[in-house]
């Protein structure tokens, strides 16, 4: 005699043909969709990836390094790989400037005077609490952002110079090659007004003091002192003339 009382159940143990009836009548949700896998995709083999300067483009210095065996079948690959290895290597030798860094008198000989024989460094002389010192200082730091590849320092100047008076605050030294190349004492030296652009202009009038890592000449470093320092003149003589109109 059958079972009139079994009711089918699928593997997930749900009532099959129950609920389909009442999914029917409105009183249970439709059925969520089967599930289905991902297709399965093998991981792509890194020796049959195309091989372009895009690819070259992601990798690391170590990276690049690395590859260096992996390229030798492709003369122009290799050499865009020493290129890049160049560009990221300057990058880096640039990039260790960029701020005035303090030092005391014992770093002197080691950060001034040993410094790279291609870097020019910029010492300035000060104290605390000088008006002075606090301008010139503010025109470095800007301008030791702008042109990073120059070393720019700040020492205090009895800390350098033993009795160093007062009255020659603030005092500016450059360095290359391990010698004194020039030196500016007060800050007249930089005009009446002391400006990052002012500052620039005179640094760079007899030698090739600033240096951004990446304007590739003096002469386009230079020129492009020139003119910041032209702009900076004619735009404070325009606002001059504003403000002057402006009172009549």
């Amino acid at each position: 005699m059958a079972d009139y009382h079994f009711v089918y159940k699928d593997v997930e143990g749900a009532s099959t043909q129950w609920d389909d009836i009442q999914r029917k009548l409105g009183n249970l949700p439709l059925k969520p969709p089967a599930f289905k896998p991902d297709p399965f995709e093998p991981a792509p083999d890194p020796d049959s990836v195309h091989k372009d300067k895009s690819w070259i483009d992601e990798k690391t210095e170590e990276e690049l390094e690395e590859i260096e065996d992996d390229l030798d079948d492709d003369r122009f690959l290799e050499e865009y790989r020493k290129k890049r290895l160049a560009e990221m290597r300057e990058a880096v030798k640039i990039s260790k400037y960029g701020s005035v860094m303090p030092i005391s008198g014992s770093d002197f000989v080691r950060e001034v005077s040993q410094a790279p024989q291609d870097v020019w460094v910029v010492v300035i002389l000060y104290k605390e609490g000088f008006l002075e010192c606090g301008l010139l200082l503010q025109c470095l730091e800007e301008l030791a952002v702008k042109y990073p590849a120059t070393k720019f320092v700040k020492i205090i100047s009895t800390d350098c110079i033993p009795n160093y008076p007062d009255r020659n605050l603030p005092t500016l030294l450059v360095y290359n090659n391990g010698a004194v190349k020039a030196n500016y004492v007060g800050l007249h030296s930089f005009g009446h007004r002391c400006t990052p652009e002012g500052v620039a202009l005179v640094l760079c009038q007899s030698d090739p003091v600033l240096n951004d890592g990446q304007s590739g000449s003096n002469a386009s470093v230079l020129e492009g002192v020139r003119k910041r320092f032209i702009e900076k003149v004619v735009t404070e003589h325009e606002d001059h003339d504003d403000d002057g109109s402006s009172s009549d």
